[in-house]
């Protein structure tokens, strides 16, 4: 049995990359699934549900207030999730080096969590309204990793300079960072995905 309860769909074409499907709180494995077909047609997708419940909501890791992460959480969550991008190829035989996260809120934060913690477990990340969840010391080499910010810039729980600090972070660690801002708040807007999908592209 694999760690996590989770969605898998296979790739239209063997070798294609695979999407890591990240939910918000309170979201199911199966929330993203549909975004993954307009991201990338033709990938395979694993979208896993966080095992952490807040309240009755699914989440990645456990917070202790808004904004205020519970770090020893995140820190075990973001190797759990690691292992489990592992486990997930071996089961289904994909190669858990082609692996992009996409991840919304929550799932943004334990995205970045993953590029800064376990380096080498993410080929790209795209991360829709995340803030910056550890900063580790020392910070890992992520040599020109891609990785996308989209963040709204009227989002009343991700304020902008807080997205300024995580570009700067993933940035210091040598990531190739990308941040695209929209006229919205912490919902996603089409804006996100047809911008998303045209950095997919590009990467």
């Amino acid at each position: 049995m694999l760690s996590f309860t989770h969605h898998y769909q296979p790739p239209s074409a063997p070798g294609s990359p695979t999407l890591l499907m990240l939910h918000g709180t309170g979201g199911t494995e199966h929330d993203l699934v549909p975004m993954a077909a307009e991201l990338m047609p033709g990938a395979g997708v694993l979208s896993p549900r966080g095992k952490v419940l807040e309240r009755g909501m699914p989440r990645f890791f456990r917070r202790l207030s808004e904004g205020v992460f519970d770090l020893d959480d995140l820190r075990q969550r973001t190797a759990e999730l690691a292992d489990f991008i592992g486990e997930a190829g071996t089961h289904y035989r994909f190669d858990p080096h082609r692996v992009t996260a996409v991840g919304f809120s929550n799932g943004a934060n334990i995205a970045a969590s993953l590029l800064l913690l376990a380096p080498g477990a993410l080929e790209r990340a795209v991360m829709f309204r995340a803030m910056v969840p550890i900063v580790p010391d020392p910070l890992p080499s992520l040599s020109g990793t891609p990785a996308l910010i989209s963040n709204g810039r009227v989002d009343p729980l991700v304020p902008v300079a807080e997205t300024d600090r995580l570009a700067a972070l993933l940035s210091s660690a040598g990531a190739n960072v990308a941040v695209h801002w929209h006229q919205a708040g912490h919902q996603l807007v089409h804006d996100d995905l047809t911008r998303a999908k045209a950095w997919l592209e590009q990467t």
